[in-house]
């Protein structure tokens, strides 16, 4: 399925501009390879257009980038399918906007844009980004576990050995303690023995503890002994398991290793820039990758590009409210196991249950403090981080 969704003549593309000629130009140079390309030019249709179309990769072909701004804003803002299907945005800009182009790009706002006057190269070029953008998207596909997510997972093998060897050792006591049982058992049966010395008073035994002389007690002394040089042999045996488990278990220690440079990712959707800058304060120097969104597109836009581990989530955000956010990052299986932490000024019964019941794992309460963050993320990211 996923061969077939992202070839050129297949994957959905949406032109998105607000003049019908620049859509039907740009709508033309991919006409040769992209067979699946939609036009969307008028603002009361936008949501529905891309509701509709649900494209792989949408151009911003507006005349200027505030327009591709206020567009992609206002889709974030009015549809929730936009947050749930993954997409590469791709911007058409002029030569006086260049930088400011690279600088949205930049700074995640759009994954892309092509210098488009148009001239003659500029064709190849924009057909060039899609191809680009498709990959990007098939690849993630195919990759829906992240190497951070990976390096978690990885993490909990870091008690594995120490346990292994605590069950060998465990067993060797077990094995002590079972053969001097058995040891024990055969000195009482010949002190028996020893007290009863006439072979009459022995005829009143058991036929398994009358002595050598009698079938059944020569084949209880063999048994029990037989037990005995068992025991002794798996006793010899088990130093010799617990170094072929070191030489079995180095795989593993290298994946650890591996996994311990792996930085986990923590998504911070806040809008007031004084919390932003205290949440990076606190968490500078602890072994994380952390990124900020302002609002919720911009924190859906975040998460397509690199999913991450947690989320401190802020409840009253611009553009949606965090728990709504919340609720609809929860119907995206891709982001399921993503950790979220709400982080708001109040601590009403209501904000706590409708968090809750969006699908938030845990709760942090205005003003922060280092101590009770790191805590907290603690409690949902690898053993060492924070660290």
């Amino acid at each position: 399925m996923l061969d077939i969704d992202f070839l050129p003549s297949q994957a959905p593309i949406l032109v998105a501009t607000g003049s019908v000629a620049d859509a039907e130009l740009v709508a033309s140079i991919l006409s040769g390879e992209f067979q699946n390309v939609a036009l969307s030019v008028k603002p009361e249709d936008a949501v529905a257009d891309f509701e509709t179309h649900r494209p792989a990769v949408l151009i911003l072909a507006f005349d200027t980038l505030d327009a591709c701004e206020r567009y992609y804003a206002d889709l974030g803002r009015l549809s929730a399918v936009v947050h749930e299907a993954p997409h590469r945005t791709l911007i058409l800009c002029g030569k006086g906007e260049v930088w400011r182009a690279y600088e949205l790009c930049r700074d995640e706002r759009f994954d892309d844009y092509v210098l488009f006057w148009p001239i003659t190269n500029d064709a190849p070029r924009l057909k060039m980004a899609v191809h680009h953008a498709m990959r990007r998207l098939k690849e993630k596909a195919l990759a829906p576990v992240t190497v951070s997510e990976l390096a978690m997972q990885a993490g909990a093998l870091g008690s594995l050995e120490q346990d292994l060897r605590g069950s060998i050792a465990q067993f060797g006591h077990e094995l002590d303690i079972v053969g001097m049982t058995v040891r024990q058992a055969e000195q009482a049966m010949n002190g028996a023995l020893d007290g009863v010395p006439d072979a009459g008073a022995r005829a009143d035994l058991p036929n398994a503890l009358r002595g050598p002389e009698h079938r059944g007690g020569e084949t209880f002394g063999k048994l029990i002994r037989a037990i005995s040089t068992a025991i002794a042999d798996l006793q010899q045996r088990a130093p010799q398991m617990e170094q072929q488990l070191a030489a079995q278990l180095e795989p593993v220690r290298k994946v650890l290793k591996l996994s311990q440079k792996v930085r986990p990712g923590v998504l911070v959707v806040e809008d007031d820039e004084f919390q932003q800058k205290l949440i990076a304060r606190l968490l500078a120097g602890q072994n994380l990758v952390t990124q900020f969104a302002s609002c919720g597109s911009e924190a859906m836009a975040l998460m397509w590009q690199r999913r991450p581990n947690l989320v401190l989530m802020d409840v009253g955000l611009p553009d949606i409210s965090g728990v709504e956010l919340t609720r609809r990052i929860r119907r995206i299986a891709n982001f399921s196991e993503v950790k979220i932490v709400m982080v708001t000024g109040h601590s009403e019964r209501q904000v706590v249950v409708e968090s809750l019941q969006a699908g938030a794992t845990d709760f942090l309460v205005k003003p922060l403090d280092k101590t009770r963050l790191l805590d907290k993320l603690r409690n949902f990211l690898p053993a060492g981080t924070p660290a």
